[in-house]
């Protein structure tokens, strides 16, 4: 029942943000659809509180008093974080955009007298700028301001029209909607997909591969994006009540982790997401985190300014990761971050196996001297959104049980093929899982490497040294494609010999086939 609910409110957004948006591109709708959503949720959940709270006094929130209002405001403040006015309720404006009333500078006003309810408060730095993507007068609203409150009110009003709830009992049924347009939204942005998503078997592997000891009370993501990978852990460890540290250089992606997180029932003092550039301007090095999760740019730009070889995420490696490939400042940056029983799990490049220089240097600190690296898993390629290229995850722990040895897995091979993108299935993800906890060499799938064998491969890492997935039917249709060109070749030599005798009768010079003469 509640499975069938929550699809058909799924399909139900998706109607709704395709049918309205008209001629917008999704990626411009996004902002629009997901910041009215999350103003829904806030004006709900926060209507119900009240309503609980005046169940004694036999009235609704929607009855109150001016008297009864502002005490209820600090109330709600102090517990939920923020506050809205009965007249400012979703379902409010709602109805006056049914009506076809200019509703557009009173949901200006609306929004931002959310954001100034939690001035001085403990909660402002999570509302502080949140609604500020939702630019009520742009042009891709509609041409004038008429057709851009009509599309509003046409927005508000079939949200309006969808039941979030089962029986008037509250469950996480609209987080995991939301969740889901993000999913759409990011399938629809092609490269820029990859700022603020993570495929979701992807971001379910991460989250089972650091939750495996079950001891997490705080997770972290250098480059949460929208936040997905952090709700990921705590569904993983059945939990919302953890610690949650989050960076994010894009602000309306910063925005949508934060909304996120309220979506999914995490309270305003439990997480702590940042806007800014991880990598130049951390935000949070003071911490130290039982699951760190990530799936940074692959290959991006950083300033590989020689003053951070005083840094401490740097200073003991003695190099920096290349200006044009900011993989190990990330991986390094993690590290740092990890404390001394968690676990790290982190989507890179498979370049950084294998590239010399500087990143060559940096692996191989990372093994024979800190002895940090506890597996690397090979991923398919395509499976990510805006690119094709294969991916690997590194985990890595400061205190290895397995300290002699390093376990490679190769699931490339492992997926559904799709038209635009590939797919991990459930199975391949439970057989990555299994594979890094039961740490055996498995015939094609996987290998215990020594660190001496890793050392004796001058600390290459490129998967295909350890596991060898070659298949001998491989080798016997490269054996008979082989022979095909030989009898080609056989074919070919003989009709240039006769193509050859013709033009020698004619005395003319002869063309030949083969290209050999």
């Amino acid at each position: 029942m509640v499975r069938e609910h929550q699809q058909q409110l799924q399909k139900q957004l998706w109607n709704i943000a395709n049918t309205l948006r008209g001629n917008m591109s999704a990626d411009d709708f996004r902002d629009y659809i997901l910041g009215l959503i999350f103003y829904k949720y806030l004006s709900d959940k926060l209507n119900r509180y009240c309503d609980e709270l005046l169940t004694e006094d036999g009235i609704k929130f929607i009855e109150s008093d001016d008297e009864l209002i502002k005490e209820l405001h600090d109330e709600c403040v102090e517990n939920l974080g923020y506050f809205i006015a009965p007249k400012q309720l979703f379902s409010s404006l709602a109805k006056r955009g049914e009506k076809s009333e200019f509703i557009l500078d009173e949901l200006s006003r609306v929004l931002n007298d959310i954001e100034q309810s939690t001035t001085s408060a403990d909660s402002a730095d999570d509302f502080n700028g949140l609604f500020e993507e939702l630019d009520l007068n742009s042009s891709k609203l509609g041409k004038n301001p008429d057709a851009r409150n009509k599309l509003i009110c046409q927005v508000l009003v079939h949200l309006e029209n969808i039941d979030f709830q089962i029986d008037n009992t509250e469950i996480d049924l609209l987080g995991d909607a939301y969740e889901y347009l993000i999913g759409q939204f990011a399938s629809g942005a092609g490269k820029k997909a990859g700022e603020f998503y993570t495929p979701q078997q992807v971001s379910k592997i991460l989250a089972k591969l650091v939750s495996l000891n079950g001891d997490v009370k705080s997770v972290y993501d250098p480059t949460c994006g929208s936040g997905s990978l952090l709700l990921r852990v705590a569904k993983e460890v059945s939990s919302t009540n953890l610690e949650f540290c989050g960076q994010e250089q894009n602000p309306s992606t910063f925005n949508l982790a934060r909304m996120n997180m309220l979506m999914h029932g995490v309270r305003y003092d439990k997480f702590d997401i940042k806007n800014d550039d991880t990598l130049e301007h951390p935000m949070h090095l003071d911490k130290r985190f039982d699951a760190v999760v990530a799936n940074p740019p692959f290959s991006a730009n950083w300033s590989a300014n020689d003053l951070h070889l005083n840094d401490e995420r740097f200073a003991d490696y003695g190099k920096l990761a290349p200006k044009t490939k900011a993989d190990f400042a990330f991986v390094l940056h993690m590290v740092h971050q990890l404390n001394e029983t968690g676990t790290l799990a982190v989507v890179v490049p498979h370049g950084i196996l294998f590239r010399g220089a500087a990143e060559g240097h940096i692996r191989k600190h990372l093994i024979e001297n800190k002895n940090y690296l506890d597996a690397i898993i090979g991923l398919p390629a395509g499976i990510f959104f805006g690119t094709g290229i294969p991916t690997c995850i590194l985990v890595f722990k400061k205190t290895r049980q397995h300290a002699d040895n390093v376990l490679f897995i190769d699931a490339s091979n492992h997926f559904e093929k799709g038209k635009a993108q590939n797919h991990l299935r459930e199975e391949d993800v439970t057989r990555i899982v299994e594979a890094y906890s039961k740490r055996e060499s498995v015939d094609k799938y996987s290998h215990v490497a020594k660190l001496s064998e890793i050392a004796e491969n001058d600390y290459n890492l490129n998967i295909p040294r350890y596991v060898d997935t070659f298949e001998e039917e491989e080798a016997v249709v490269l054996d008979a494609v082989a022979a095909e060109l030989t009898e080609l070749e056989i074919k070919m030599d003989s009709v240039d010999a006769d193509i050859a005798g013709f033009c020698a009768q004619l005395n003319i010079k002869a063309p030949f086939v083969s290209g050999k003469e």
